[in-house]
C-alpha cells in the first residue's frame, strides 16, 4: 500500500499543478512563459509540479476581478424561462408573423397536392364494366 501512495501522491500533484498551470492566465505565469512551465510540469514528474507552485503562478489575485471565485459571485445564473431579456427576445420572433404564415402556406400547398393526388386516383379507376 505504502508503495502504491509513492506514485499516486506525484501523479495527483502532478495533474494537480498541471491543470492549475494550464488555467492560469498568461499574465500571471513568473519567470517563464507559461507553455515552458508546462512542459516542465510534464517533463520534470516531482520536481516540475512542486517548481511550478512554489515560483511560477503569482499567488496574489488579480486587481480586474477575473479569479472564478469573483466572477462568480458578480455574476447570477438566470434560467432561461425565468429571464425577462431572453422571453422578451420569444415574444419579439412570434410577432412578425412569419412563421405563421409560411405554415399556412405549406398547409394550403398540401391540401392542393392532396386534391390532386385524388382527383388523378380517381381519373385512373377503371369504370366498371
Amino acid at each position: 500500500m505504502l508503495r502504491l501512495l509513492m506514485y499516486l501522491v506525484p501523479l495527483a500533484l502532478t495533474i494537480y499543478a498541471l491543470i492549475d498551470c494550464l488555467n492560469t492566465p498568461e499574465d500571471e505565469a513568473r519567470h517563464l512563459p507559461k507553455i515552458v512551465w508546462v512542459f516542465i510540469v510534464l517533463l520534470f514528474w516531482i520536481v516540475g509540479p512542486i517548481a511550478w507552485l512554489a515560483a511560477g503562478k503569482v499567488r496574489t489575485p488579480p486587481e480586474q476581478g477575473r479569479t472564478p471565485s469573483e466572477w462568480h459571485r458578480n455574476q447570477r445564473f438566470v434560467a432561461p424561462d425565468d429571464n425577462p431579456e431572453f422571453l422578451k427576445s420569444l415574444d419579439k420572433d412570434g410577432k412578425d408573423g412569419k412563421d405563421e404564415q409560411l405554415l399556412k402556406d405549406w398547409e394550403a400547398d398540401l391540401r392542393r397536392r392532396e386534391e390532386e393526388l385524388k382527383r388523378r386516383a380517381s381519373d385512373e379507376e377503371p369504370k366498371g364494366d
